[in-house]
């Protein structure tokens, strides 16, 4: 067994609302704390002095300077496997160039699937380890990953494949998420719901038979795949085995409603999202997963954090790490702007980074410093953890731990 400390203030995120707005007076705080661990697990946490006496034949490392005591960070929407990136695209939004505009001129998504269906494996992981990697050591301990720069069955496979291949490789913890169904691609003939059956009848049979994914996610737009079409697509999934997530409201409404609908772990942009999608992810477990990478990268509005919380909603907050629209990646940067902009507390703020993040994944002893949980931590350099936020994300951690383990 390892006790560390003594840290200034320990935030072990429990005992915390699931949904709806916290007050940072709810934060439970200890001054002077310690943690013990052992074989990557939690064993408790408490005062650093009271643990000294209770564990003496623990070994102990030392915390000299004054540090906070935070679980790892979970980004609960990532598209970080892919190859190349859209800076021509960026160039072209801030000169004025609408979505139509880009695409027809041979942006958007479609570049990345072109540019990841011509890398190679060894390409792919590489870029995806590396952006892992950098993850973890600004305190992301845990990374969704989707796929969806695929869209035929070489090229989804692949990606899982890769994400599969890359959680070997990167002591972060990688969530693997099939998102074939991202946008009908060019090359498909067929209709948006034959390509959808495609996908239940050919692709998703092999991914859970080589187990690359235990989950899918759906584009619900305008520009992607219709509500209806979306919510059977998600029902037949179910039927297999498989949890959801859906890009929802991002541009237009009607995803939320079909998250909801389908029992969806987690709905997820809502920049669109009106009184009516509020009321339904307030009523439903489905949590709202919030993108402010995405809303800086397009220059559009922020999802309504605020209302949906004060409504009594579950929001998370995730960086949408992609080469298209949220290039940045920097979760706590993010978290940060949209905590100014949307008036969010700093208690919302770390939920929506741990406990309400992790619901969104379904992991639950991942996102609290609870005896049992896993031992996923990050340690910051100050005494007041109201810091870590007043540096609008600057502030990166000096220590991270996965499992235990001082990486």
């Amino acid at each position: 067994m390892l006790l560390i400390g003594p840290f200034s203030q320990i935030l072990p995120m429990v005992d915390l609302p699931h949904k709806g707005a916290i007050a940072d007076e709810q934060l439970p705080v200890i001054a002077g704390g310690g943690i013990v661990v052992d074989r990557g697990r939690i064993v408790t946490t408490g005062l650093f002095k009271s643990l000294r006496e209770a564990y003496p034949a623990c070994e102990v490392c030392f915390i000299d300077k004054p540090m906070v005591l935070l679980p790892g960070f979970i980004d609960c929407h990532t598209h970080i496997c892919f190859d190349g990136n859209r800076s021509r695209d960026y160039a072209m939004r801030i000169a004025g160039k609408t979505y139509l505009e880009i695409a027809r001129a041979g942006g958007g998504i479609w570049d990345s699937v072109t540019k990841t269906r011509l890398a190679d494996e060894d390409t792919l992981l590489a870029g995806l380890v590396e952006r892992a990697n950098r993850h973890l050591k600004e305190g992301v301990t845990t990374i969704e990953v989707k796929s969806g720069y695929g869209l035929n069955m070489d090229g989804e496979l692949k990606m899982l494949r890769t994400i599969q291949a890359a959680a070997a490789q990167t002591k972060a913890s990688l969530i693997p998420t099939c998102l074939a169904a991202h946008m009908k691609p060019k090359d498909f003939t067929g209709t948006e719901k034959d390509y959808l059956d495609w996908i239940l009848k050919e692709l998703l049979p092999v991914v859970k038979q080589e187990r690359l994914s235990d989950r899918v996610d759906i584009f619900v737009e305008e520009t992607a795949f219709a509500a209806g079409d979306a919510l059977a697509f998600l029902q037949a999934a179910h039927q297999m085995g498989l949890a959801a997530t859906v890009h929802a409201d991002q541009f237009s409404t009607g995803g939320t409603a079909v998250a909801v609908a389908a029992g969806a772990l987690s709905a997820d942009h809502l920049e669109a999202s009106g009184e009516k999608e509020i009321a339904l992810l307030a009523a439903a477990d489905t949590v709202a997963v919030v993108l402010p990478g995405a809303s800086l990268g397009l220059g559009m509005q922020y999802a309504p954090a605020r209302k949906l919380l004060d409504a009594g909603a579950s929001v998370a907050i995730a960086s949408d790490w992609n080469p298209g629209s949220a290039p940045m990646g920097d979760l706590l940067v993010q978290a940060a702007v949209i905590s100014a902009a949307e008036k969010l507390s700093t208690a919302e703020v770390l939920t929506g980074l741990t406990t309400r993040a992790a619901a969104a994944l379904q992991l639950s002893e991942t996102a609290g410093l609870k005896n049992g949980y896993v031992a996923d931590m990050q340690a910051y350099p100050t005494p007041d953890y109201r810091d870590i936020l007043y540096f609008q994300g600057k502030m990166k951690p000096a220590m991270v731990w996965k499992r235990g383990v001082l990486i």
